[in-house]
């Protein structure tokens, strides 16, 4: 075992390493909200995560460029391939780390590095040949009738020693490449960790560890913890007398709850001796990413033991140096699933999301900018979307490459909202309108088209037209407004106030951070001075002034 222990204190997100290397990419909160910081400045990540296998041809990836700039693109989230730096033990080949590195340079971007490492969604895919052929030295896991798989082994020491000087070379060929260009500004380690389709590892060494006592690391953290750990654990845990010094079982009860339970600990420890290893040589920030849950799903019909919320507890006391969890939201219920990792306090990034057109991925972005705090959003596989789905997405970044200054300046000051109707996972939509107050305004958002009957009501959206956008305060009568579909009303805050006017609304872009102004939308446009409407199928910009009058 490669013998790195980096210990970080609760909601420490920028490292002592990382404050002593001038420009270092580091994590730092501001004014209530963690924020990347690159070359001391918050980096508001514009992104689209590559799909799989594009980044390990270097002409293809080539080809790509041009499509991620003309989606306004200021980052990619990108896979670097263990089975191709190291095609032999110890002898490592950074070709194609290096001309990533040279593409997105010579493109004015920012990666962030995917350690496609040990695991990727759960198998081991991505291990050198040399790790594949040899199970008696790297052994794999194991189902419960014994037979293996395509999943090394987290107990075991060898497969944990290689995987892990495998990150060290990658960490430290980075920083001599990179550590004062600071291209790369992030790494995830390992990919969609998780345990498949068993809920655990049955293996020799699994079944030792399972009926030996649960590790001190563990049920000390618990303990320091035991008011605010997930409702699920904490249930298990008092319902054996918060038991300490016994096995799994003795612990947390029998069943695939705590089979589950013992996976994210043996995983997220693996993971976490890895991240620390690396973090040692070059403290880049860090973060681990979650295959999500269906409904009604159980562990090992999904990757079991990943960094999921039921799970956050185990995985923090394992992964002390992972400086955060992640989401990858493939599910229609997308803020539902972003508001269980977007805490108070801690880091968030949407590495991952996708399977809903151009437009809604768009629409998602500016509510996770400016609702959630993210530091970052990317759809995946951006380069295979469709014309009408690319252009889509390159309007909304677009949007958000304008008002960057903006959202940084306001994330977690409470003078910023992101609007978004909620989505269900059976796809329904509830568009009733939703309310916000700005000290003597409220503003309400309907997702409707003024005079539409039942505007509370919840049923199935319209799926010729998107819905999202947000809302910054810059002054007491000032704001603006960004998105798509969204007719926005004003009222005064409570009963007895005077009535609140529209003084003026302006479309118009900002260029070389100026704001421009184009038309002054009144008259028609917003209905006698009733509402501001934000147009169907196109995201835009408008800067609004309000008052007050008896």
């Amino acid at each position: 075992m490669i013998a790195v222990v980096l210990i970080l204190l609760p909601g420490l997100v920028l490292s002592a390493q990382a404050r002593d290397v001038p420009g270092m990419p580091h994590l730092a909160q501001r004014h209530g909200a963690t924020q990347l910081i690159v070359d001391g400045q918050p980096f508001l990540m514009r992104a689209g995560e590559l799909e799989n296998s594009s980044a390990s041809s270097l002409p293809y990836l080539e080809t790509l460029w041009p499509k991620f700039e003309a989606m306004h693109f200021n980052s990619l989230i990108a896979p670097v391939y263990w089975n191709l730096i190291e095609p032999q033990q110890g002898q490592f080949d950074f070709s194609t780390v290096d001309g990533l590195i040279e593409g997105a340079r010579a493109h004015d971007m920012r990666l962030v590095l995917l350690w496609f490492g040990s695991w990727k969604n759960s198998m081991s895919s991505y291990v050198p040949a040399w790790v594949k052929r040899d199970s008696r030295r790297y052994p794999r896991a194991r189902r419960s009738d014994g037979r293996p798989m395509e999943i090394l082994s987290a107990l075991d020491q060898p497969n944990l020693q290689a995987d892990s000087a495998a990150f060290v070379a990658l960490m430290k060929h980075l920083k001599q490449i990179d550590g004062e260009r600071h291209t790369v500004v992030m790494v995830q380690v390992e990919n969609e960790v998780g345990m498949i389709p068993e809920a655990r590892d049955h293996g020799p060494l699994a079944d030792a560890a399972f009926h030996a006592p649960v590790p001190t690391a563990l049920t000390d953290y618990l303990s320091k913890h035991k008011e605010s750990l997930a409702p699920a654990l904490k249930a298990a845990w008092r319902a054996h007398g918060f038991k300490t010094g016994a096995n799994w079982e003795g612990t947390f009860g029998a069943g695939e709850q705590t089979d589950e339970l013992f996976t994210a600990w043996t995983e997220g420890r693996y993971t976490g001796e890895v991240a620390a290893a690396g973090k040692a040589v070059y403290p880049l920030p860090l973060y681990v990413n979650a295959a999500l849950i269906r409904p009604g799903k159980h562990p090992g019909e999904y990757p079991s033991g990943g960094p999921l919320p039921h799970l956050f507890d185990v995985w923090r006391a394992a992964a002390p140096a992972v400086d955060f969890l992640a989401p990858d939201i493939y599910f229609p219920n997308f803020t539902e699933w972003a508001e269980k990792y977007a805490l108070p306090g801690k880091p968030f990034l949407i590495p991952e999301t996708g399977r809903v057109s151009g437009a809604q991925m768009g629409a998602n972005g500016l509510y996770a900018y400016a609702h959630l705090n993210a530091m970052g959003y990317s759809p995946y596989a951006p380069e295979f979307l469709s014309p009408d789905d690319a252009k889509a997405l390159g309007q909304a970044y677009d949007v958000v490459e304008q008002l960057t200054p903006l959202i940084l300046a306001h994330q977690g000051s409470g003078k910023m909202v992101g609007m978004l109707p909620r989505t269900q996972f059976d796809g329904s939509v509830d568009l009733s309108p939703q309310t916000f107050v700005f000290g003597d305004y409220k503003v309400t958002a309907s997702y409707r088209k003024p005079g539409s009957a039942s505007i509370g009501a919840k049923i199935d959206a319209d799926t010729s037209t998107t819905h999202g956008g947000l809302i910054i305060q810059t002054g007491p009568n000032d704001f603006w407004f960004a998105g798509t579909g969204i007719t926005v009303y004003f009222e005064p805050p409570g009963k007895g106030r005077s009535a609140v006017g529209i003084e003026s609304i302006r479309e118009g872009r900002f260029i070389n951070g100026q704001w421009v102004p184009g038309r002054e939308m009144n008259g028609d446009d917003t209905n006698q001075g009733r509402h501001l409407s934000l147009p169907d199928d196109e995201f835009s910009i408008r800067r609004v002034t309000l008052y007050h009058y008896d």
